[in-house]
């Protein structure tokens, strides 16, 4: 049996839970993993550093010039790249670039990706289709915490309050962009990861890609799955 190359589409808006569910399903299923969102975090702080504004300069050759390094930089989650990001995502050069970037990624042997746009635009053919969301509340919490925030700060609820206001501007700024706009895919499965430890999220997701690539899990008969994804044991595979 020749097994697909599996490719799972992870979207949602910022601090969903996405990010975390992507590596480890990557992890659990042996398959590359692509955060796309720091593809666009990385052209934005190209554009900071440089002296370039997002907002009216065009950010095209940054995206060319992005590296290995860019990617591995440690000041991409911070606020101003939150802004610069949807900045330069909402540019339609930049998206051609990278949409290239993303899909060649996958195509060499499948892969979990997240994004904002995977299950719509860069693979609206994908056999798993993810959509992950959480309360305003949940994600600004969740945000506040990766920030290394301190958590006896006096000003805690004030600071998780600004953190909530700039999701809430990234929400906006990503669903009403003219060019792939957050959104889920109409086949997506939803997964609202608001009262859900990252476990279970995981468990949840792992049940419904066996479901939609037919392999029953730690009930495979073997070299007999129906699972096209299916390694003969159980274990899902790439390629």
């Amino acid at each position: 049996m020749t097994a697909r190359k599996l490719i799972i589409a992870i979207d949602g808006p910022a601090a969903a839970g996405k990010g975390t569910l992507a590596r480890r399903l990557a992890q659990a299923l042996d398959l590359p993993y692509l955060d796309t969102g720091l593809l666009y975090r990385a052209v934005g702080r190209r554009m900071l550093d440089a002296g370039l504004d997002p907002e009216t300069h065009p950010a095209d050759d940054q995206a060319r010039r992005i590296t290995l390094a860019d990617l591995e930089r440690d000041d991409l989650r911070v606020p101003e790249i939150d802004r610069a990001a949807s900045l330069v995502a909402a540019q339609q050069k930049v998206r051609a670039i990278l949409v290239d970037t993303q899909r060649d990624f996958a195509l060499a042997g499948g892969g979990v990706l997240d994004g904002r746009d995977i299950g719509t635009v860069i693979f609206p053919d994908a056999p798993v289709k993810l959509f992950i969301t959480a309360s305003p509340a949940a994600r600004a919490r969740r945000r506040w915490e990766q920030l290394a925030a301190d958590p006896a700060a006096p000003d805690r609820e004030a600071q998780i309050a600004r953190v909530a206001a700039e999701l809430q501007a990234r929400d906006t700024a990503d669903a009403g962009r003219a060019v792939a706009p957050l959104r889920a895919a109409e086949d997506a499965v939803h997964i609202d990861t608001d009262h859900m430890t990252a476990d279970e999220v995981l468990a949840e997701a792992l049940r419904i890609v066996r479901e939609r690539t037919g392999c029953p899990g730690s009930d495979c008969p073997g070299s007999d799955c129906p699972g096209s994804d299916c390694s003969g044991t159980g274990r899902l595979r790439a390629v």
